[in-house]
């Protein structure tokens, strides 16, 4: 089972970017999806979540406006459009998935699956 996560890359500040990431070797429905992030030196950082429906998101009190999270269930696929990037924001970022319906659990270790990091980098 794998998350294959994808997207990354350097950024001016202000600039956007959107992550996708999709599941290998099996389905994820009833799996909550959600994206954490690391940046060097620090502890990795719960960045929002979404409900299988797609009905249910949550998100980090910091980023709220500036990222957004959905999901295609018919591609597999979550996503997560970054705008309005701040250097601050660099980091490797993490798609995860956990069984359930809840979208606020925001501990690394709540979650079952990882994919392997994309790296986000913001130029000032």
């Amino acid at each position: 089972v794998q998350l294959q996560a994808s997207g990354g890359g350097l950024v001016q500040a202000g600039g956007s970017l959107r992550l996708s990431c999709a599941p290998s070797g099996r389905t994820f429905s009833n799996y909550v999806m959600a994206w954490f992030r690391q940046a060097p030196g620090k502890e990795r950082e719960f960045v929002t979540a979404i409900s299988w429906s797609g009905g249910d998101t949550y998100y980090a009190d910091s980023l709220k406006g500036r990222f957004t999270i959905s999901r295609s269930n018919d591609e597999a696929t979550v996503y997560l459009q970054m705008n309005g990037l701040k250097p601050e924001d660099t980091a490797v970022y993490f798609c995860a998935a956990r069984r359930g319906y809840s979208v606020y659990f925001t501990r690394k270790r709540d979650y079952d699956y990882w994919g392997q990091g994309t790296q986000v980098t913001v130029s000032s």
